[in-house]
């Protein structure tokens, strides 16, 4: 192979694959290298057409596979595929997109997961035309078993994860062929926000419900799949950094007798004879497991609440990180622990899924996360001065919007370099029953919320962990005390004080 074919056969242009311009100046010359490998394969296979294939045995789609051999082969994840790997291997059964096709050469794409390879199909001595032909016609996002040599390229194929070395094929199989129309193209769910906006590239945008719609076609763009290896991290982080601080997972019943929340948005649920609902928050659960003496639980499960979800920030079902702790003396040791905690995650995403969050962000670009450490905390009030100072107006007793709370943390973001901060002392007319009020000021409350780029994460409070000041705050928030008996009681018998995050 020379470096003249390996050059033609980059990809040198941003997106999905090289542009019209680039795709016009690799065809010449890769037709160049083409007749001159043409001339000297012709006296082995001729045109193609009534001469023998020489490829035969090393193509073509293979049976069924029902588990009935289990050959001895070494498997390659594409993204192990670097420069350091120059070599014959097999590439793992992945997905494959074409995008330049001669009559001599086929170059297209691998994808597995969010990895991809450029790979080259050219003919030679080894590759017919049949075999090119045949290639050429396998559809998009069909799967294919490819063996060959991995070499190394003189310009970066950008298109690719895999940017320093590609794929030239020596055996491919189909193993599962897919439609030839598809409900949607990956390359078009997969194009990056900035481009769509700035027009920068073809305009075709993939819409919400003919993603939702096909599901399955859209978790194969490298963000998202990215974005669930990401999910991943969080969850395994933050059991990590609990861990760490002698937390015990507990798991909770998400089948329940009484609302979690004060009674509004839930889901009531049929429980043989009687009603039941869909657990809002594990936090009552949480509570009884730190009267049990357990001292530091946390749970990760799911989460159901009966709100509009036509916004970003409402979901009637999701994944809640829960934790609940004890503490001695003030309930800043645990928001301590938690803002700690969030750092050991934005640590380990950054070190341990650097290649993750580059897949995201080359389709939802975004400005590098930037924390504190310790992390910044303000107050209540604070936040409300601040607002006030850039023009808002907004109720010392009053919870803040949406819109407000956006703009408190572009105003941090500018005052404090941080994109993640917690805003402590909440207003008690705006939290639930169960908050333990601020003794210097019966207005607000021992509780707070962190935000991140200005959304709200994570709300927390002081738990009222004496059983008389707890039903004299439900009565208040007409809580009836017959549906939250075992909660109530579970005070009775001393309880440590408390402050969880939901």
């Amino acid at each position: 192979m020379t470096d003249e074919t390996e050059n033609a056969a980059s990809v040198t242009e941003q997106g999905k694959g090289p542009s019209k311009k680039a795709m016009k100046k690799q065809a010449k010359e890769a037709e160049k290298v083409a007749k001159k490998a043409e001339k000297q394969v012709t006296s082995a296979q001729g045109d193609g057409g009534d001469q023998p294939d020489i490829s035969e045995g090393r193509y073509g789609v293979l049976p069924l596979i029902t588990s009935i051999e289990k050959p001895d082969r070494t498997l390659v994840r594409i993204g192990s595929l670097v420069r350091t790997i120059v070599q014959y291997c097999t590439v793992l059964l992945s997905y494959t997109v074409q995008y330049m096709i001669t009559a001599t050469q086929l170059l297209f794409e691998q994808r597995q997961q969010h990895f991809s390879v450029q790979c080259l199909a050219m003919v030679s001595a080894s590759v017919s035309k049949q075999m090119v032909k045949f290639l050429s016609n396998v559809t998009k996002e069909s799967l294919l078993d490819v063996q060959g040599v991995v070499r190394k390229t003189d310009q970066k194929i950008v298109s690719c994860s895999q940017q320093e070395v590609e794929l030239h094929v020596e055996q491919a199989f189909v193993v599962s062929a897919a439609e030839p129309v598809l409900p949607l193209q990956i390359e078009d769910a997969a194009r990056s926000e900035s481009s769509l906006e700035e027009g920068d590239g073809p305009s075709i945008r993939v819409n919400q419900d003919t993603r939702l719609d096909n599901r399955v076609l859209d978790l194969r763009t490298p963000a998202n799949q990215a974005i669930f290896r990401i999910q991943m991290g969080v969850c395994e982080l933050f059991r990590q950094a609990l861990q760490r601080q002698g937390f015990v997972e507990i798991n909770t019943p998400k089948i329940i007798a009484v609302a979690s929340e004060g009674g509004a948005n839930v889901f009531e649920v049929t429980y043989f004879k009687n009603s039941a609902y869909l657990a809002q928050s594990p936090q009552l659960y949480k509570q009884m497991a730190i009267a049990a003496d357990f001292e530091k639980v946390y749970t990760i499960g799911a989460v159901f609440r009966a709100e509009d979800s036509n916004t970003h920030r409402h979901l009637t079902e999701f994944v809640g990180l829960d934790l609940e702790m004890a503490f001695h003396y003030h309930y800043h040791e645990v928001v301590d622990v938690i803002g700690q905690m969030f750092n050991a995650i934005f640590r380990g995403l950054a070190d341990q899924y650097s290649e993750e969050i580059a897949a995201v962000n080359k389709q939802y670009p975004a400005e590098p996360f930037q924390f504190l450490d310790p992390p910044l905390r303000l107050e209540f009030k604070e936040g409300v001065a601040m607002l006030r100072e850039a023009g808002v107006e907004t109720g010392d007793e009053e919870d803040l919007s949406t819109p407000n709370e956006k703009l408190l943390g572009k105003l941090v973001k500018a005052k404090y370099c941080t994109d993640f901060y917690i805003l402590d002392k909440f207003p008690l007319a705006v939290r639930p029953f169960y908050t333990m009020p601020d003794p210097q000021d019966p207005r607000y409350s021992n509780s707070y919320d962190m935000f991140m780029r200005g959304e709200e994460i994570i709300s927390g409070a002081q738990r009222i962990h004496d059983p008389k000041l707890l039903a004299e705050r439900a009565a208040l928030h007409n809580v009836s005390l017959d549906k939250i008996k075992p909660y109530v009681d579970s005070f009775r018998y001393g309880c440590p004080p408390h402050r969880p995050p939901p």
